[in-house]
């Protein structure tokens, strides 16, 4: 028997350390963006952890309430400011969604969101609202290049940001080579890579249950829900999807919309609007966008979807 030399030892060893260093499935979630983070991606350690900083990044630049962010220096600036490239490619987007939903999609209606406590147990004072509505109006925002002037608005971009976030996170992933996985921010969801995987749709008002899974390969789905966040009082739901025209709860037969498409960005928006709009419109507005599905489920805990779904054993296929 031919002995092993200390030169093919440490080949042996290399080779086993190249093996030990090979991306593995790995799975982490973390409280951010004011909602828990999951990643379950096929990399490297290094790897998930600079997706996590990526998150603290983006959070840093769009929150509201921190102090260095792109959005409150915005919302208490008095003229345009120079803001980031992301920044003023979401503001923009949220325009367009603002247009296309008649101004139901409002991102200048932070100021009645900031009144609602859906953490608490009373109302906002009626006349408080009435006076923070004055000051919603999104064709109010001026943009100049990279400068932004709120003419008198403030915004809140939680409606639409994760979705950003989200698209910013496979861009991340596919620049360092990863195969495949799952990007869950709060709802936000991408699948991505050659396997398809099942995606859940919550019951509302249940406790994890599970009403039906989507069948998804390389796709982003998005689902907005008025039991996200709610207060109950006299017996009357008060959830978070406020009408910019009245700064209460909109009024619709929806309680859960789920749109399936190709940018987290639009979907996020998109789901919103759907609530808002309830399903009848929502059904039409979202036959008549591009690569786009939704499954929709009323107030009676009815399933409805649009025509480029199919459905079978509890199971939704594009």
């Amino acid at each position: 028997m031919k002995k092993i030399t200390s030169l093919s030892m440490a080949i042996i060893c290399l080779l086993l350390i190249g093996c030990n260093e090979k991306p593995k499935n790995l799975k982490s979630s973390r409280f951010m963006l004011d909602t828990i983070v999951t990643l379950d991606i096929n990399c490297d350690q290094k790897t998930l952890e600079e997706a996590f900083l990526l998150c603290e990044k983006y959070e840093n630049l769009l929150s509201k309430t921190r102090k260095n962010s792109d959005v409150y220096k915005l919302n208490n600036a008095n003229d345009y400011i120079t803001v980031s490239k992301d920044t003023i490619k979401i503001i923009k987007r949220s325009v367009y969604f603002s247009g296309l939903s008649g101004g139901l999609f409002d991102i200048t209606i932070c100021p009645v969101t900031n009144l609602w406590d859906f953490e608490g147990t009373t109302l906002p004072d009626r006349k408080e609202i009435e006076e923070a509505i004055k000051n919603v109006n999104y064709e109010r925002i001026k943009t100049d290049g990279e400068k932004v002037f709120l003419n008198g608005t403030e915004i809140d971009l939680g409606g639409i940001a994760k979705g950003y976030i989200a698209d910013k996170l496979l861009s991340f992933f596919k620049e360092k080579n990863v195969a495949d996985g799952i990007i869950n921010l709060g709802g936000n969801v991408i699948v991505f890579g050659d396997k398809e995987k099942s995606v859940g749709i919550a019951k509302p008002f249940s406790e994890n249950e599970i009403v039906a899974k989507v069948k998804l390969k390389n796709k982003s789905i998005v689902t907005s829900g008025t039991y996200e966040r709610f207060i109950k009082i006299d017996g009357k739901i008060y959830h978070h999807i406020l009408d910019p025209k009245t700064g209460y709860s909109c009024e619709t037969d929806l309680n859960s919309a789920t749109v399936i498409g190709d940018t987290s960005l639009d979907l996020d928006a998109l789901s919103t609007i759907c609530i808002l709009l309830g399903k009848e419109k929502a059904t039409k507005l979202i036959e008549q966008t591009e690569n786009t599905e939704a499954v929709f489920i009323d107030k009676q805990g009815k399933l409805t979807y649009t025509k480029g779904l199919k459905y079978k054993d509890n199971t939704f296929y594009l």
